[in-house]
């Protein structure tokens, strides 16, 4: 029951930044976390933040997929563009016209390994807008990044997408799938989804709440690399959890 309270309590208080998706950009960039102490330059750890809770996540990085310096990514909830900040077990994330990703560069996997996000969304109105995971994160702050995302939506659907500097590939386009949790009408608080991706040497298999959706051939994907979030415009979420298991 503990856990369920958390992300009501996140919806409360970053509504307001929910409420500015459609204001202008306010001048601003991303907090200095260019010197982070020890702590911070760890894998992150849902139950462990390095600060303390409603603070900007040290070590965190965010990358817009329209570069804007003038975009605000910031534990405020008074108008940032990008709302990143603790909130144990996990992180609490408020979108507003950007898309992007979210990661720490600590959070790796390579070879055979599992990783997995457990996401809550919030009330998302009328948007349908994707989130949830990235694995293969290559190159992440210059004009050569790579990554995989696997997404879902409201609707109940998902998606796999590769990315290649500026541009993407659909490997598998949006399909429903019963194992998803919608936010329907008849929604009350979140609709919870893990999402998991689990990685061998020949395959790649895609999970949600422990049912498989698809699986394709590895092939010469880059599935080495940093795993973190992926986030659409407009979506607000509580993420209780990221976590990476290495298989010997």
């Amino acid at each position: 029951m503990k856990r369920l309270l958390i992300p009501v309590l996140a919806l409360l208080l970053v509504v307001g930044c929910a409420e500015q998706a459609d204001s202008e950009y306010a001048a601003g960039s991303m907090p200095d976390a260019s010197e982070p102490d020890d702590a911070a330059m760890q894998r992150p750890d849902a139950l462990n933040p390095v600060n303390e809770n409603l603070a900007y996540p040290l070590g965190w990085k965010v990358r817009l997929d329209d570069p804007n310096p003038d975009a605000v990514i910031s534990a405020d909830t008074s108008g940032s563009d990008v709302y990143l900040a603790s909130m144990t077990p996990g992180w609490h994330v408020t979108m507003g016209r950007p898309r992007a990703i979210l990661y720490h560069p600590a959070s790796t996997a390579e070879g055979s390994y599992s990783a997995s996000t457990k996401i809550h969304l919030m009330e998302p109105g009328q948007k349908n807008e994707g989130y949830g995971l990235i694995i293969g994160g290559q190159d992440l702050e210059d004009d050569h990044q790579s990554y995989i995302y696997f997404l879902i939506r409201r609707s109940g659907d998902f998606l796999i997408k590769q990315r290649m500097g500026d541009k993407t590939e659909t490997l598998f386009g949006w399909e429903a799938n019963d194992a998803i949790v919608p936010f329907t009408e008849e929604t009350t608080g979140t609709a919870a989804n893990t999402l998991a991706v689990h990685v061998d040497d020949t395959s790649i298999s895609f999970f949600v709440n422990d049912a498989e959706v698809h699986s394709m051939d590895k092939g010469d994907l880059q599935t080495d690399g940093i795993v973190g979030l992926r986030m659409n415009h407009a979506v607000n979420v509580h993420v209780e959890s990221l976590t990476v298991e290495q298989e010997s």
